[in-house]
C-alpha cells in the first residue's frame, strides 16, 4: 500500500514540476508553449524558448508571463522541455 501512495505522490510531484503557473519551474532557455494576449479566447499556443521571465511573483493562476527569444510575449501553458 505504501508503494501505491508513493507512486501517486511521485506522479503528483511530476505534474507540479511541469506547471507553467509556478515561477520555480520556468528558467531562461527552456522550451515552452505560451498563449499570447491576442490568442487568449481561442487558446492557440505558440512554442518557443524563454528569453526573459516577466512575472515577478512566485505563482500566477493564468501562467507565468515570459518573453520568447522571438520577442513574443505570453503566459506559459505548458513546459515542453
Amino acid at each position: 500500500m505504501n508503494k501505491i501512495a508513493d507512486l501517486k505522490t511521485l506522479s503528483l510531484h511530476k505534474t507540479q514540476n511541469m506547471d507553467g503557473k509556478r515561477l520555480d519551474n520556468i528558467k531562461a532557455g527552456i522550451e515552452v508553449a505560451i498563449v499570447q494576449k491576442a490568442d487568449q479566447r481561442s487558446g492557440v499556443t505558440t512554442e518557443g524558448v524563454v528569453k526573459d521571465i516577466l512575472t515577478k511573483s512566485s505563482f500566477h493562476p493564468h501562467g507565468i508571463k515570459v518573453r520568447l527569444t522571438t520577442g513574443k510575449i505570453g503566459r506559459v501553458k505548458e513546459i515542453l522541455d
